[in-house]
């Protein structure tokens, strides 16, 4: 059952993004993109893709509940369900719209499973890269059909990723570029959350911050790199779960590398 949820899953991800994303790629017009709110964009892609990506995932799982990042804009009381009992998906159609609707790469489409309330399974599909990432709590995290764990270089003089300064207040945007200079390098970031968790699972990078954590962008990702190995955690150190409120997640390859990263960036805060 879990290799079959796993690959209808997995498959249901690629129909979406060959029906509906991939064919409006670089093909969009004015009329096709708008704003939810200042900066934050959805196109016709992201609408469509959510309607395919939700109907398919509530045929595999009748009675369960889909909680799409589009259908949230039109109705935020949705979120209510990331708590409740039973089966809950969380889609995030086109994962770094801004990409997409300018052209450019990378995005991603992502779903996870909650049950009870807790992240069971999580999938991230880069079309473009053809790169697939499972995983399912407690039986690992595969990438293309292959298993895989985080790495680790030795030393944090090593240690490269990205920090995703656009949202941090002032104070902490200045503590993040001054501290990224006692790491190996600090990337700017891909404004695609599933290409940065993607990255870490294949060792490019060994970490990555974010000041915005709204679920549909981590709740896929964290899980993965956890199922590999990896930490998801607020900057306090308290464990993300993606029905939490706040700001501020850092993902890193390794516990240690997690302190390391938070030490240099944050000054351990």
């Amino acid at each position: 059952m879990a290799d079959t949820l796993l690959d209808d899953v997995g498959e249901l991800l690629r129909e979406a993004a060959d029906q509906a994303v991939l064919p409006l790629f670089r093909k969009l017009d004015d009329a096709d993109i708008a704003e939810k709110a200042p900066g934050d964009l959805v196109t016709v892609a992201d609408r469509q893709a959510e309607e395919l990506i939700s109907a398919g995932l509530r045929r595999l799982r009748p009675g369960s509940v889909v909680v799409g990042e589009e259908a949230v804009a039109d109705d935020p009381a949705l979120l209510r369900h990331l708590r409740q009992p039973g089966d809950v998906w969380l889609v995030d159609p086109v994962d770094g719209t801004a990409n997409f609707a300018a052209g450019r790469r990378p995005f991603a489409l992502m779903v996870a499973l909650l049950t009870d309330g807790q992240p069971v399974g999580a999938w991230v599909f880069d079309p473009l890269a053809d790169t697939m990432a499972v995983a399912l709590a407690g039986e690992g995290t595969y990438v293309d059909g292959r298993p895989v764990r985080t790495t680790v270089p030795a030393g944090a003089g090593g240690l490269r990723g990205a920090a995703m300064s656009r949202f941090l207040p002032p104070a902490a945007r200045s503590r993040v570029e001054a501290g990224g200079e006692r790491l190996g390098e600090l990337l700017p970031g891909q404004h695609c959350a599933g290409r940065e968790y993607l990255d870490v699972l294949t060792g490019e990078q060994q970490f990555v911050l974010f000041w915005r954590t709204l679920p549909w962008d981590h709740a896929p990702g964290t899980l993965l790199v956890r199922a590999a190995g990896g930490v998801a955690r607020r900057f306090d150190g308290t464990d993300y779960h993606p029905a939490d409120e706040g700001e501020g997640l850092l993902v890193a390859a390794s516990e240690r590398v997690w302190t390391e990263v938070r030490d240099a960036l944050l000054g351990g805060a």
